[in-house]
């Protein structure tokens, strides 16, 4: 497959390969698994155990991961996925109806545009974008091609949280003024790491995608890639995106008005370039012009339990969120809890506990080919990714700055409005128009 054709967004010619049906006659859903490493491994995992899913294929720049994952694969399945180092080649197949990808950050949005003209559906890992421009892309695309797109927030599959959103929406805690998001994970050193030869067996070109070219280095490669510009987005879009996504939803807000945020790279000598203390401040403008506010906080190192938040033994960080209204408070945890306290005296209120399977959701979406059924369309998470993006703007600039939603830009503000997009490496790059 031409190279051009595929990273350029131009695949016209797999447009509406499969619009309505699956290519499976048993109306089995042939899914492939795209970045293996970490949270691709817990992909796998999770299409193996559902119904009528087949991991098909496999795809890894890394020669190695990506043999240990076929290897695991064909232990739970019993059946050998096929397996490829290069995307391209892989959305080359009509028989995959699905790709789940678990890439870094910088590659989701191109690699999610791709295989959605390539008349895949697509269940992306969260942040489906490494800048504002992705998020709006991804988008068109989504629409363009009229694929499944579901963004890898998968608290919004919880059955407790979903129960918390209705009866915040509901009134429960009267009139809600403000959401703030907890992602205190215990977040040590990554040191110093020299220039050094690409390991054998991995295609660093592709791995490098849309991102500049630098020397290869330990630090820049498995993992600790979030904490790299070119790469992630820190942990705010590493961890916290999942609670600035339950905060938004929570509220009922979509895009900001004022961000700010402030924060620093506090007591390691390392090569990590992102923030490891964040603390960031959003004001929201409510139908009928009412202000409302959200609060994200980022720490890396010790903590306390806010709210009883992480209060198990073992954890060692808080990840959830805190809602407050004019009745009471209510908190989520990261793992599908929720509880509330009511009145001045904070009396126990409603609480649940129940988790859900995102991937199933997924799954159910794509057979019925019903958006609706989506718990985390694209449509919602790359608007909760854009939450990210502008508190890293704030970040960068070490100043506040206000966006205006109707026209995607910070009006009047051409420094932090030229930090939504990048200079994409040829030919990686994510197309503007579809």
């Amino acid at each position: 497959m031409n190279r051009r054709h595929f990273l350029m967004g131009a695949a016209t010619a797999a447009e509406g390969l499969r619009s309505s049906s699956l290519a499976s006659p048993n109306d089995t859903v042939r899914v492939a698994c795209v970045g293996l490493r970490g949270r691709g491994q817990n992909h796998i995992a999770a299409f193996s155990k559902l119904p009528n899913v087949e991991v098909a294929a496999l795809c890894d720049v890394d020669e190695r991961i990506l043999k240990e994952r076929v290897d695991l694969a064909e232990s739970i399945a019993k059946k050998r996925p096929a397996a490829f180092t290069d995307l391209r080649q892989l959305l080359e197949d009509p028989s995959i109806d699905a790709v789940s990808i678990a890439t870094p950050n910088h590659s989701h949005a191109l690699q999610a545009i791709c295989s959605m003209a390539a008349g895949k559906d697509v269940y992306v890992e969260k942040p489906c974008s490494h800048n504002m421009f992705e998020s709006k892309q991804i988008v068109a695309a989504r629409l363009r091609y009229n694929r499944i797109a579901q963004h890898g927030t998968q608290s919004r599959s919880s059955p407790a949280l979903q129960e918390a959103v209705q009866r915040m929406q509901q009134g429960l805690l009267g009139e809600l003024y403000l959401g703030r998001g907890l992602c205190f994970k215990w977040r040590d050193t990554i040191g110093r790491k020299p220039v050094a030869p690409v390991p054998a067996g991995v295609n660093y070109d592709l791995w490098l995608g849309p991102a500049p070219v630098h020397p290869f280095t330990e630090n820049r490669f498995h993992y600790n890639w979030h904490w790299f510009w070119d790469y992630g987005d820190g942990d705010l879009g590493n961890q916290a995106i999942h609670e600035l996504d339950m905060a938004r939803w929570g509220m009922g807000v979509a895009y900001p008005t004022q961000v700010t945020a402030l924060g620093g790279h506090f007591m390691f000598d390392d090569d990590q370039e992102t923030p490891n203390t964040l603390t960031v401040l959003y004001e929201f403008t409510a139908p009928g012009g009412k202000k409302k506010m959200m609060e994200c906080a980022v720490r890396h190192w010790i903590t306390n339990h806010e709210a009883g938040i992480g209060e198990r033994p073992g954890e060692s960080g808080t990840l959830g969120n805190v809602f407050y209204g004019s009745k009471g408070y209510l908190a989520v945890d990261g793992y599908g809890k929720f509880t509330t306290f009511l009145g001045r005296r904070q009396e126990p209120g409603p609480t649940r506990t129940e988790s859900g399977d995102h991937f199933a959701n997924f799954i159910a979406a794509v057979r019925s080919r019903k958006q609706e059924l989506l718990s985390a369309p694209i449509e919602e998470g790359a608007i909760s990714c854009t939450l990210v993006h502008l508190a890293n703007i704030s970040y960068r600039l070490g100043r506040s700055i206000v966006f205006d939603a109707a026209t995607y830009t910070c009006p009047g503000d051409p420094q932090a409005t030229e930090l939504f997009t990048r200079d994409y490496r040829k030919p990686f790059v994510v197309p503007d128009r579809f």
